[in-house]
């Protein structure tokens, strides 16, 4: 476990605070209750993880032997962490589709990150990825924290099974490849970077899975997470930016696309998962650009920047763009990728050297 360099350890939701608290002060009790009892939980959770990071992570043993060790836990409505055992590695697929939904989700992230960037696991040393689902009651949300991956079951009003999104999935365990390496702090420009590289290797999961090109692909994070009631159709979206929902309880997506609409908060650890919308479009813009899979050419860049050891904990969007650029360079030359690159950051208004 590293320990966090930033304003307090990373604890990491799918669901942004935001929609929480908007949903919390709806008048329907049916939609307030569950996103009180979940804004709670999230609390409590994010001061564990505080204590976890002062005193110490569970050692763990690893294979690093390029295959998965997956164990999906129940915790039967409870939050006592990890649960009950129910299904390990290599286990047949029993009943319940929410464990075998996390445990292909989790099958799915290690695929990507061994085959596309060679990386054994999360922390690239075949770290063992542990899940718990059906978590609470009602619970709107999943989460990484620093350990494992927690998923709730949604409270069927606005949000459904976490584990349905498979991006959902890969976006949580992509905090962790992030924590094992940049580690960039949560809070601003660094942690609206950390999140949308989450959602930046959570999408390249899904299009992976699906073998999906840039083109092809629909760039939501979290489509068919809302129910039916809503008005929307994911919690983000990298091609649109401040589109995927607009509904009467959750109100209107705030993600900006560019550096002209830039969000200053102080809520949200600074926005972190509202102006992540602008380097997940400029990762779009990138990706679409070149064509093919994202995960080859667009997604190698962001790999080699987030892992080669010169991001810093503190960098802003600037000092990021700057390193994709003499990333895209260094691995491919003076070509259409290095073109792409800049010009994408170009679009959304981020200078680069």
């Amino acid at each position: 476990m590293t320990t966090h360099g930033g304003f307090e350890p990373v604890f990491c939701t799918i669901v942004p605070p935001h929609v929480l608290d908007r949903l919390a002060q709806a008048e329907d009790p049916a939609l307030a209750g569950p996103a009180r009892r979940t804004l709670q939980r999230d609390a409590y959770e994010r001061t564990q993880r505080r204590l976890t990071t002062v005193i110490g992570a569970r050692a763990v043993a690893a294979l690093a032997d390029g295959r998965p060790q997956r164990t999906v836990h129940d915790a039967r409505h409870g939050t006592d962490l990890p649960g009950h055992k129910v299904r390990g590695e290599g286990d047949k697929p029993g009943k319940d589709a929410t464990v075998n939904r996390a445990y292909a989700g989790l099958g799915a992230t290690f695929e990507l990150f061994l085959q596309a960037y060679r990386r054994d696991s999360i922390d690239g040393n075949g770290l063992p990825l542990n899940a718990t689902v059906h978590y609470d009651r009602d619970y709107n949300n999943a989460f990484w924290n620093g350990e494992q991956m927690v998923f709730g079951d949604g409270d069927g009003e606005i949000f459904l099974d976490f584990t349905i999104p498979i991006d959902v999935i890969g976006h949580e365990l992509a905090h962790g490849v992030t924590q094992y390496t940049a580690n960039l702090t949560y809070f601003g420009q660094p942690g609206a970077l950390n999140e949308s590289l989450s959602d930046v290797f959570g999408a390249l999961i899904k299009q992976y899975t699906l073998g999906q090109t840039a083109a092809e692909a629909d760039w939501l994070i979290g489509a068919g997470l809302l129910a039916p009631r809503v008005s929307g159709t994911a919690l983000r979206s990298m091609k649109a930016p401040g589109t995927a929902y607009d509904d009467d309880v959750l109100g209107k997506d705030p993600q900006p696309a560019t550096m002209d609409d830039f969000v200053r908060t102080g809520r949200d650890n600074g926005g972190v998962h509202i102006n992540s919308g602008i380097p997940n479009h400029a990762f779009h813009l990138a990706a679409t650009a070149l064509g093919g899979h994202a995960w080859e050419r667009a997604g190698q860049v962001w790999y080699d920047v987030l892992t080669g050891g010169e991001l810093t904990q503190q960098a802003l969007f600037a000092d990021f763009a700057g390193l994709t650029v003499k990333t895209a360079r260094e691995r491919f030359g003076d070509g259409e990728e290095l073109d792409a690159v800049a010009k994408a950051w170009e679009q959304v208004g981020v200078r680069t050297p």
